[in-house]
């Protein structure tokens, strides 16, 4: 007698139809909360939210660019600073110099409290 499977179960087709059909449910209810950020016009060109442009403002950076980017970026934040540290200087005002005349001391500055001597 011939091995035959149950003829009341559904066919391998028909299961593989209903688990696909689960499996793209679930995807599109868990995508569902989280909204698109591609812009319309970009939609309408084609574009998903998994999927970046190959040219174009929101195109993907190669790593070698990225790099000197960041090297840019990093310089221009350099001269700011010392650009700031520049302005701070120069709104300080400038310390008082004891000594008089180039450098050389007066007798008002050397002078000596010979009262407290003991």
């Amino acid at each position: 007698m011939p091995s035959v499977k149950n003829p009341n179960g559904p066919s391998k087709n028909r299961l593989a139809a209903r688990a696909a059909k689960a499996r793209k449910q679930a995807q599109k209810q868990s995508a569902a909360g989280r909204k698109s950020k591609v812009t319309k016009a970009d939609q309408r060109r084609g574009a998903r939210p998994g999927l970046l442009p190959t040219s174009g403002p929101n195109a993907a950076i190669s790593a070698k660019k990225r790099r000197k980017l960041e090297r840019k970026m990093e310089y221009a934040l350099k001269r700011k600073m010392e650009e700031e540290r520049e302005a701070e200087m120069k709104d300080a005002p400038e310390a008082d110099d004891s000594t008089k005349d180039g450098g050389k001391a007066t007798d008002e500055d050397m002078a000596v409290d010979t009262e407290n001597i003991a």
